[in-house]
C-alpha cells in the first residue's frame, strides 16, 4: 500500500473504533435502563399493581389515539357478535 492508502485506512479504522465504542456504551446504558424498569415493575407489583395490565397500558400509550379508538371499536363489535357483552 502507498502512504495515502495507509492514511485512509488509519482514519477509517479510528472512526470505526469510535463508532464501536459508542455503540458499546449505549448498549450498557440500555442494559442499565432495562434493569431500572424491571425494578420499577417489581416495586409496583409489591404495591399491588398488575404488571401485565401496566404493560398493556404502556403499549396503548405509545400508539396514536385514533388507532387505539379504531381497534377498541372493532373489538366491541366482535364482542357483541359473540354475545360477550
Amino acid at each position: 500500500m502507498n502512504a495515502a492508502a495507509d492514511m485512509q485506512y488509519n482514519v477509517t479504522a479510528e472512526e470505526l473504533r469510535q463508532f464501536i465504542e459508542r455503540i458499546e456504551h449505549l448498549e450498557q446504558e440500555k442494559k442499565d435502563i432495562a434493569e431500572q424498569i424491571k425494578e420499577v415493575f417489581a416495586e409496583s407489583k409489591a404495591r399491588g399493581y398488575d404488571s401485565k395490565a401496566m404493560r398493556a397500558i404502556l403499549r396503548i400509550r405509545k400508539r396514536e389515539p385514533d388507532d387505539v379508538a379504531e381497534e377498541e371499536a372493532v373489538i366491541e363489535i366482535y364482542k357483541q357478535a359473540l354475545n360477550m357483552i
